[in-house]
Formats: C-alpha cells, structure tokens, sequence
C-alpha cells in the first residue's frame, strides 16, 4: 500500500513537472467575445491566449494606428498588455508601454516586430516566457531603434538597441538584471538577435 501511494506521488509530481504550455492566436470574434477590446485604448493588432502552470491569461499587442492610409499604418504608440479575467474583470498582469521619440531624423512609426515575438516556455519550468520585439522607423524609411524585452516569472529583461551610420551614436545594451536569467532563456534571446541581424541586415552592437 505504501509503495502504491508512492508510486501515485510520483506520478503526480510528473505529471506536474511536465505539464504543457499552449498559446495560440485569436481570431477578431474570440477578441471581441472575450471583450479584451475593452483592456485597453488602444485598438488590438494581435491577440494570443496563453495557458501554462499559472493558469489561462491573454497577451494583447495594441497600436494606436494614429495615421492609416492605402499605403501603410503609422503607429505613434504601442502597448503590449498581459492580462487575466477575473470574476468578469481583467487582472493585469504586467504591460509595456513605448511611443516615438523626438530623434533626428524624425521616427515616424513604431510596431509590433511579430515574426520576431514568441510564447513559449524556453526554460522547460512550465511557465510561458514571452519574448516581445518592435522597432522604430525614422523619415528615411531606416530603422531606428529595436526593442528585445523577455519577460520571465513577471519580471522584464530588454535589450535595447540604436542603429545608427555613425560609430558614436550605435549602442546596443542589455538591462543590469539580463544575467539573472535562465541560461536556456539568454541563449534564445541570443539567438533571436543574431536572427534578426541577418535577416534586416542591422548591426544591433555597440559602435
């Protein structure tokens, strides 16, 4: 009998350890049914919903879309919002806030980098680390700025870099905290940098 319960302790302890993490895309009317539109001012770009050991939560890309034309949408803002329902509420769990900044030449457009964003478990731990990429454009149609921000066990780690022709002002630096992360977590994030350099041609490195 006792070896009977110790085997179910085991196998609960298993079970637990390696339970899946999901997430997947919502569509306009799983948005709209959930009434995620209300979270925040902004419209929604995209919208997954998440499941991991921490329950089900949304992860909400918005853009503020301040000029649309037949051409292009140009963002003057963005947010990226985690949130959970909550007795027919939304709980936040934590939310990145970014906008233009006034550089020479003029940005003119910031976005979410989707191709370049996940939500997976990197680390195997059971919890979905998000890693949330977007970028700026100034007047020339150049990239001006990208953003890398892990977000793990609710804590945010950023990688931000300036490209830039001129040695003097091109920086690329990682937040003070990025080395408390998980080694499996630093080196996706690594891998993502390098990815991102060849496919967009940038420098993403320091003078």
């Amino acid at each position: 009998m006792k070896n009977f319960i110790l085997l179910l302790l085991i196998s609960f302890s298993t079970f637990s350890f390696s339970q899946k993490t999901e997430s997947y895309k919502l569509t306009k009317q799983e948005i709209t049914e959930r009434e995620l539109d209300q979270v925040s001012d902004f419209p929604i770009y995209k919208a997954f919903e998440c499941s991991d050991k921490s329950g089900v939560y949304e992860l909400l890309l918005c853009e503020n879309q301040k000029n649309i034309s037949k051409k292009d949408t140009l963002n003057t803002k963005i947010q990226a919002i985690c949130t959970m329902n909550d007795h027919g509420g939304f709980l936040e769990k934590w939310r990145i806030n970014d906008l233009l900044e006034n550089t020479e030449p003029k940005e003119t457009n910031i976005w979410f980098w989707t191709k370049y964003c996940s939500s997976k478990d990197l680390d195997g731990d059971g919890y979905i680390d998000p890693v949330i990429v977007y970028g700026t454009r100034n007047e020339n149609d150049e990239i001006k700025r990208v953003k890398i921000i892990t977000v793990y066990k609710n804590k945010k780690y950023a990688i931000r870099a300036i490209e830039c022709d001129l040695d003097d002002c091109r920086s690329f630096k990682k937040d003070q905290n990025w080395n408390s992360l998980p080694q499996k977590v630093k080196t996706y994030v690594d891998s993502l940098v390098v990815k991102i350099r060849k496919e967009q041609d940038l420098l993403l490195k320091n003078g």
